[in-house]
C-alpha cells in the first residue's frame, strides 16, 4: 500500500513538472512569435533597402516602397485585385521579377 501511494505521488510530481515545462514553452513561443512579427513589419525594399510602409490604394492593403520601387500584396489582396480586374474585363498590369 505504501509503495502504491509513493508511485502515485511520483506520477503527480512528474505531471506537475511536465505542466510547468509546457507552460514555460508556450510563454517562450509567444515571445518568439512577437519578435518575428516585429521583424516582419520591418521589411525592406529589395531595390533601395528603405523599409516598406503600409498603404491602402483602391481598397487594397499593401506594403509599398517609399521610393516608388513597387508594392507587395498578400495572397488575399492579390486574389481580390485579380478578381476585380477580371470582372471589369481589364487585364491587370503586373511585373514579375
Amino acid at each position: 500500500m505504501a509503495g502504491e501511494h509513493k508511485d502515485r505521488l511520483g506520477d503527480k510530481l512528474r505531471n506537475v513538472e511536465a505542466a510547468r515545462e509546457d507552460q514555460w514553452a508556450r510563454k517562450r513561443d509567444a515571445e518568439l512569435i512577437e519578435v518575428m512579427r516585429g521583424r516582419l513589419a520591418r521589411i525592406a525594399c529589395p531595390n533601395c533597402k528603405q523599409f516598406l510602409i503600409a498603404k491602402t490604394e483602391a481598397g487594397l492593403k499593401m506594403q509599398a516602397c517609399p521610393g516608388g520601387h513597387g508594392a507587395w500584396l498578400d495572397a488575399a489582396a492579390l486574389k481580390s485585385a485579380l478578381k476585380e480586374h477580371k470582372l471589369a474585363g481589364t487585364k491587370p498590369q503586373t511585373t514579375v521579377r
